[in-house]
């Protein structure tokens, strides 16, 4: 399908898009499956090496379509653990919990697919694998199940976060070296983060997710992550357009000119986290000044998306650059698509800046209170 993609002209992607990569992948042909599967495994009890606990739900995360195959992450929310830590310290042995799990469910019910439970690949093995696979559509899904602390347990999805919990997850209590180990805890963030977008920016998002693709088919590994990608989409849009209804071509063009720009690149949310709490603004302005690229994840200010090896995308900037001489940015009549106008940084804002703004409301009110006082 590259041959396809490159060669249209900019006005018919909206047109392939719709042929070729329609919103029904294989993960959206086995959903009933694994809908099935999460509600075998809820409710059932893990014994940790503390407490049992109890699977409260399990949601299908990422899904990357390759060729034969999907791979896809499949997250257990555990409701006895009580912060992130926990996660990590009895990861080895939920992992082993869930394959004994997974065997009994397998054995229970009989799936009109192939489930297929992968051997560890360690005694303490921080993963664990199973395969569905379905004859009549010739692919199989693997998928790696992820023991996890429920965040949203302790969240409202819809509303910013207490910002202590971020000072927390940032201090003492996530042990140092783990930063962005614990981003499964935050999926449900991550997942609103995206599907909350409108239709058409979804769809520019799986026309960028095909074109990595086919830079992967091409390149091979390594590369940038393929969430770092639907991350720089949100961002071409949200400052190059925020309209519902935009010129595709120009949209897919601001994407692969900001991958040629990978140095430059300092991007973030305050969706979920901002600066207004001093021990997260101190740990953010640490975070932003460090080597870039740098797209820090929304939900976890912990993870920089972007990786750490400028390797990577050095290798998928030299195809995004070669790509934008193809005739898919071109109109008919071979005038060249623009692309909108976007900043490869977002501002960051002075150091204290919150701080001084606290304290200056603070003396305000202070001043206010006991002079009605001293007045009275």
């Amino acid at each position: 399908m590259e041959q396809d993609l490159r060669s249209i002209p900019a006005s018919k992607l909206d047109k392939f898009i719709e042929n070729h990569l329609p919103d029904t992948s294989f993960c959206a042909d086995l959903r009933e499956v694994i809908d099935a599967l999460c509600a075998l495994l809820k409710d059932r009890f893990f014994r940790g090496p503390v407490r049992r606990m109890r699977a409260s739900k399990g949601v299908k995360g990422k899904c990357t379509a390759l060729k034969g195959r999907s791979d896809a992450d499949l997250v257990v929310f555990l409701n006895n653990l009580t912060y992130f830590e926990d996660q990590l310290n009895q990861q080895g042995v939920l992992i082993k919990e869930i394959k004994k799990q997974l065997y009994e469910v397998q054995h229970e019910r009989r799936f009109g697919v192939k489930f297929e439970v992968q051997s560890l690949r360690s005694p303490n093995s921080r993963a664990l694998s199973f395969k569905l696979s379905a004859p009549d559509l010739l692919k199989e899904v693997k998928f790696d199940v992820l023991p996890a602390y429920d965040l949203l347990d302790h969240l409202n999805i819809l509303k910013k976060p207490n910002q202590q919990f971020y000072a927390n997850l940032i201090s003492g209590r996530t042990p140092l070296g783990k930063e962005g180990k614990l981003s499964i805890c935050f999926m449900g963030l991550r997942k609103y983060f995206l599907n909350c977008r409108p239709t058409k920016l979804k769809r520019l998002i799986r026309l960028v997710t095909h074109w990595y693709q086919l830079c992967k088919e091409k390149l091979g590994d390594p590369l940038p992550p393929q969430y770092a990608l639907e991350l720089l989409t949100v961002y071409a849009w949200e400052y190059g357009s925020r309209v519902t209804k935009f010129n595709t071509a120009q949209g897919f063009r601001t994407v692969l000119e900001l991958v040629t720009k990978y140095k430059q690149l300092r991007i973030y949310w305050t969706v979920y986290y901002d600066f207004r709490h001093q021990e997260v603004s101190e740990y953010l302005h640490q975070r932003l000044k460090k080597d870039r690229p740098v797209i820090l994840d929304p939900a976890d200010p912990t993870r920089n998306i972007a990786g750490l090896n400028p390797k990577d995308w050095r290798r998928l900037a030299g195809e995004a650059a070669a790509w934008l001489q193809y005739p898919c940015f071109k109109y008919r009549d071979g005038s060249p698509v623009c692309s909108w106008e976007v900043p490869t940084e977002v501002a960051v804002p002075t150091k204290y800046l919150f701080c001084r703004i606290f304290w200056l409301l603070f003396w305000s009110l202070f001043h206010f209170i006991f002079g009605k006082t001293s007045s009275g």
